[in-house]
């Protein structure tokens, strides 16, 4: 019944430009109707504009966890022979901050987010555009439920818009590269926690890698060993534009 009526409020309400503007990128993105309006608004309102219940952050939780557990599930039964570290990885790989932001992005959730350009500078966020796909995918999983959602997340996200098998050849431990790296050239590499950031619902790391005491990379993860891999990526960025 409740599902009925929504869909009648889907139907018969008036909308303005705005509003018509979310349905319509729900529906490309989704491949589905939204059922809940309201849900999708709070996925693409950040915290810089409205704390609490009105902000992304709860279904940026809730989305982080489906995610996970949908792309794991999705990676177990397409690999049945491989081990787990490989599962592990590739999980990783795909559901970290960077490939978020950059899956965000490509479907263009940049354009509808709303949020305080002035706010997130000064605080650093990097990362807002993957953090409202998470939202998103909570508003999904809550206006349609999980195997709708997983159908999402798998066919028109992952299938879409990631090779699996650029991502499996494609070496993306850039701790190790960068350690390696240093010992070829007898320098000496240290990584370093910087900030520890405490928000409502997860916290964010911030670190650095020095080498022979020179800050060469800094990067920001939801794990220690996120932030390490950021600040690597970047310092193998700035070696090869300096070699």
């Amino acid at each position: 019944m409740g599902r009925f009526l929504s869909l009648l409020q889907y139907f018969f309400t008036k909308r303005d430009s705005g509003t018509q503007q979310l349905v319509s990128f729900v529906r490309a993105v989704t491949g589905m109707a939204p059922l809940n309006l309201a849900l999708y608004r709070v996925a693409l309102q950040h915290s810089s504009i409205e704390e609490g219940p009105t902000s992304n952050e709860r279904l940026e939780f809730l989305g982080d966890a489906i995610l996970s557990a949908m792309v794991a599930d999705y990676l177990f039964k397409r690999y049945p022979l491989k081990e787990e570290g490989f599962l592990t990885d590739i999980r990783s790989r795909l559901v970290n901050r960077d490939s978020l932001n950059g899956l965000a992005r490509k479907i263009h959730l940049d354009k509808l987010l709303h949020y305080d350009t002035n706010l997130v500078k000064r605080s650093g966020h990097k990362f807002i555009y993957g953090n409202a796909l998470e939202a998103l995918i909570g508003a999904v999983y809550l206006d349609h439920g999980y195997d709708r959602c997983r159908k999402f997340v798998i066919e028109r996200l992952i299938v879409n818009y990631i090779s699996l098998k650029e991502l499996i050849e494609h070496d993306t431990n850039f701790k190790s590269r960068i350690i390696q790296w240093a010992h070829k050239h007898h320098l000496h590499v240290m990584f370093r926690i910087l900030e520890e950031n405490q928000y409502e619902y997860y916290k964010e790391f911030t670190a650095q890698v020095l080498i022979d005491e020179k800050v060469m990379g800094e990067g920001t993860g939801r794990t220690k060993k996120c932030a390490e891999q950021m600040a690597a990526q970047q310092a193998l960025q700035h070696i090869e534009q300096t070699e």
